[in-house]
């Protein structure tokens, strides 16, 4: 017996710790700095936004661009439309 498929929702649903609120986690930045080794960081969003970068200058600049990615999220300007009504 085997169970059916169901289509992937667009619509993003909590996958980590919740708030009393309703809110939750769509964003992460992962850093590996150690000491000696060369520096990687991974940006992920729950609407798609998925990069990564190796070398110093490369992770500085997806800090910088996985700030910027919170700042336009549409994933996030959504839950901010919602508390702010």
């Amino acid at each position: 017996m085997t169970n059916p498929t169901t289509p992937k929702s667009h619509t993003p649903t909590p996958t980590g710790p919740q708030h009393r609120d309703g809110r939750y986690p769509v964003a992460w930045l992962h850093i590996s700095a150690p000491r000696g080794a060369v520096p990687t960081a991974t940006s992920r969003c729950e609407c798609g936004h998925d990069r990564s970068a190796i070398g110093r200058t490369r992770v500085l600049a997806l800090i910088t661009d996985h700030t910027r990615h919170r700042d336009t999220c549409p994933l996030r300007s959504r839950q901010e439309g919602r508390a702010a009504a």
